[in-house]
């Protein structure tokens, strides 16, 4: 079982370059969503130079899916380098009424000037980017208090920016997700698929189940082998297809003849890491990535 050379680039990721391109002048500071249990693989690397000389306040959305002390790592090291940085949920709300004070401590100085001429109370406005799927809808949709932003479990629902007024004096310009057009180190094309921001469609499931199964037995294989019953030391020196097999046989999935539904097993295997169902797990930590 191969590893996948994953790349997904549809043509409205293009136009979405040259929104924010366009529309970066309209706002005062960029809101960036990164899936808390990839940080470094869900972070655009061309955003920084597209959103040139506005601030950034990086949000760890789906922070309730990560392992906490992790994502307080990251969050340190983000500061650490100078950046601002807060852990979110938006199905919990963890983090939510951080966000306005935040934006409001980043931008003192502008605001303060605008106090000075006579503009006290103007609403910051804030683009809102990031990669398909990591819940920028979501977020939208909380701080506006209402469902304005279409939300689906899959990438590419947003495909055209919107402004969204909210009741926390901010005033959201919500971008489509987007990705970049060739991902250098295959390990982020599958952790972006295994979190979902790559349409399953494209993607061998099999393959990519596989190779989570091995990316959780190494990041938290007490939680693999306890959700599924297996005994780590049985699993040393299997390949992705044996470890996903193992899941097969442990769960009882056969069809005809008694061979193993392994494509059962990997729907169930990236649906309960996706949902949490495995443990709260994250597949990056901030020390690797330096």
């Amino acid at each position: 079982m191969p590893s996948q050379n994953i790349q997904w680039f549809p043509g409205h990721m293009a136009k979405t370059r040259r929104l924010i391109s366009e529309s970066i002048k309209l706002v005062d500071i960029v809101i960036e969503l990164l899936d808390a249990r990839i940080p470094h693989s869900s972070k655009n690397p061309e955003i920084a130079a597209l959103c040139a000389n506005r601030p950034i306040l990086t949000l760890f959305n789906k922070a309730g899916l990560a392992d906490k002390a992790v994502t307080r790592c990251w969050m340190d090291a983000y500061k650490a380098a100078g950046g601002h940085a807060l852990a979110i949920d938006c199905v919990t709300g963890e983090g939510l009424k951080s966000i306005a004070p935040a934006c409001r401590e980043i931008l003192k100085e502008k605001l303060e000037r605008y106090e000075s001429k006579g503009m006290a109370g103007r609403k910051i406005r804030a683009m809102i980017v990031g990669i398909p799927n990591v819940g920028k809808s979501s977020l939208v949709n909380k701080l506006s208090g209402s469902k304005k932003a279409r939300v689906e479990d899959r990438p590419g629902v947003t495909l055209s920016k919107q402004w969204v007024t909210t009741n926390i004096g901010i005033e959201l310009l919500d971008m489509p997700g987007i990705l970049w057009p060739k991902f250098e180190d295959e390990t982020i094309g599958e952790n972006l698929a295994f979190t979902g921001a790559i349409k399953d469609a494209i993607l061998d499931t099999e393959t990519l189940a596989g190779l989570l199964c091995e990316r959780l037995l190494n990041a938290a294989g007490d939680k693999f082998c306890a959700r599924y019953k297996l005994d780590a030391a049985k699993l040393e020196g299997l390949k992705p297809h044996e470890l996903l097999a193992a899941v097969a046989r442990k769960r009882g999935f056969l069809i005809s003849g008694g061979e193993l539904d392994t494509e059962r097993a990997a729907a169930i295997v990236l649906d309960e890491f996706r949902s949490s169902k495995i443990g709260y797990i994250s597949l990056e930590k901030p020390e690797a990535d330096r």
